[in-house]
């Protein structure tokens, strides 16, 4: 089983980025699928995640910004990211089936290789 996200990449402040994160190996049509990012000399945060009936899930600093979506029949997750802001450089990585919380990054199964965001000013 494995993620591979793209679509990092640089963007001024104010843009607009969208990230994808493709699933293989399995189905991944009835488990969680979600975000998380590391800013440089941060702690992996929570993000976004999208559960197998479709509901959302956002951290506050991803709300009205960001937008997290799923094509089961790709496997695929999307992070739409709207209005960028320098703080929100980081490392992002989609993370798919959870066993504890939803932003527990602990508690996910299954992680992909992260994707670089570097926001300037």
């Amino acid at each position: 089983v494995q993620l591979q996200a793209s679509g990092g990449g640089l963007a001024q402040a104010g843009g607009s980025l969208r990230l994808s994160c493709a699933g293989s190996g399995r189905s991944f049509s009835d488990i969680t699928m979600s975000w998380f990012r590391q800013a440089p000399g941060k702690g992996q945060e929570f993000v976004a995640a999208i559960g197998s009936d479709g509901k959302t899930y956002y951290a506050d600093s991803a709300k009205d910004r960001f937008t997290i979506s799923r094509d089961n029949a790709k496997s695929t997750v999307y992070l739409q990211m709207y209005s960028l802001r320098p703080e929100d450089t980081a490392v992002y990585s989609c993370a798919a089936g959870r066993k504890r919380g939803i932003m527990d990054r602990s508690g996910y199964i299954y992680w992909g290789q992260g994707t670089l965001v570097t926001v300037s000013s």
